[in-house]
């Protein structure tokens, strides 16, 4: 049977390890220090650097696991599989900026099992494994009971495989609907966020499996409701998601109408 207290407990030192790496390299406050791989889409030495070393050490500890990294691709098969986002917020990273992750998620087929993000820089760690609720820095978490969309904060993601009208039209819904509106530059935070109960609802129109395979158990776990992203064909392609607090989920629902 798979040891999957063993493998959340070295997620958790080695997402710390490579957090701590990539905090050591974090480039000074002002304008980017990085390379556009697309619109908005950053890339670092870091990212590489982090990517490495946790695709390495999870092989010396697991070597029957796959892994796929947002740089690398889907390196190595397995039926278990780790899926790496070396840092999640690259656009703040860059600019010497806190609010950013090393997500680390393991995935069995399309269900996720476990997963850590660490934030260094806000000296955050979250973590859940399926079946055993979610923590942040070792304390439980829960979604938010928030019951009126007008006592609601929703955090919008912005993609560049989207056209601009679809994210002017979520956010025009939200603040018709009352919700007070913000976006912070990384979607494993804003998710983790919902999880945490810090805000009511994350909604992007397109996000990919590395971005999200960490914070997935952890939303799970603290009871938000979450759009099925693994049954369709983000795990391959990326798709939309939305996650929320239970309390507003129908509200929320009509705000993401990804056709609108």
């Amino acid at each position: 049977m798979t040891d999957l207290a063993a493998r959340l407990d070295a997620a958790i030192r080695l997402a710390t390890e490579a957090g701590a790496l990539a905090l050591r390299m974090r480039p000074a406050p002002g304008a980017a220090t990085a390379k556009l791989k697309g619109a908005q889409d950053w890339l670092t030495e870091a990212d590489g650097a982090v990517e490495a070393f946790l695709a390495r050490e999870l092989a010396a500890l697991f070597p029957e696991d796959g892994f796929q990294g947002e740089e690398t691709g889907k390196a190595k098969p397995g039926a278990l599989r780790w899926v790496v986002d070396p840092i999640d917020g690259t656009s703040n990273y860059a600019r010497g900026a806190a609010r950013w992750c090393v997500s680390l998620g393991l995935i069995e087929n399309r269900t996720p099992l476990l997963g850590v993000l660490v934030a260094p820089a806000l000296g955050e760690t979250f973590a859940a494994r399926r079946g055993h609720g979610a923590t942040l820095n070792g304390t439980p978490v829960r979604a938010a009971e928030t019951q009126d969309p007008k006592r609601a904060m929703i955090e919008i993601g912005w993609s560049p495989r989207m056209p601009d009208t679809v994210f002017q039209g979520i956010v025009a819904r939200a603040m018709a609907a009352g919700c007070m509106v913000r976006a912070g530059g990384s979607g494993a935070m804003g998710l983790a966020d919902v999880a945490a109960g810090r805000i009511d609802a994350y909604i992007e129109a397109h996000i990919n499996l590395w971005d999200v395979a960490g914070v997935l158990p952890i939303l799970a776990e603290a009871g938000a409701v979450v759009s099925p992203f693994m049954a369709g064909p983000g795990p391959d392609a990326g798709d939309a998601i939305m996650a929320s607090a239970p309390g507003i989920f129908d509200v929320v629902s009509e705000i993401a109408s990804f056709n609108g």
